[in-house]
């Protein structure tokens, strides 16, 4: 779950940095709304893991690599939603699974937004 939370707080990140470079308005405006709704929802989900687990996760380094484009953020964007879909069929809370649809929600509307409004 570290690695995923760790993952998922460095794809605020990414997404940010590519907003700040493109010049499509619409991609500029479906990342903002990404990189601003991500953080607080893996905050949630990281705290409610630690609750129901009574452990804190430990977090491993990753390296932040820029997404220069809306369409290398497409293709981040379907990696994230496989990673969380590949945990939640190993995870066993189902307050954690859920909380990880509503970020994979968010997922699937950017998408929608790069893909069909750019």
């Amino acid at each position: 779950m570290g690695a995923l939370i760790a993952e998922l707080l460095h794809g605020a990140t990414k997404t940010h940095m590519t907003h700040l470079k493109t010049t499509s308005f619409s991609a500029h405006m479906a990342l903002n709304d990404f990189y601003d709704e991500l953080p607080d929802l893996v905050d949630s989900v990281a705290e409610q893991y630690q609750g129901v687990t009574e452990k804190l996760l430990d977090y491993p380094r990753i390296e932040v690599v820029p997404i220069t484009t809306p369409e290398n953020a497409i293709e981040y964007l379907r990696k994230l939603h496989t990673a969380i879909t590949n945990y939640q069929k190993e995870c066993m809370y189902s307050e954690i699974i859920n909380e990880l649809d509503v970020i994979k929600s968010l997922i699937d509307k950017t998408k929608y937004k790069l893909i069909f409004l750019g």
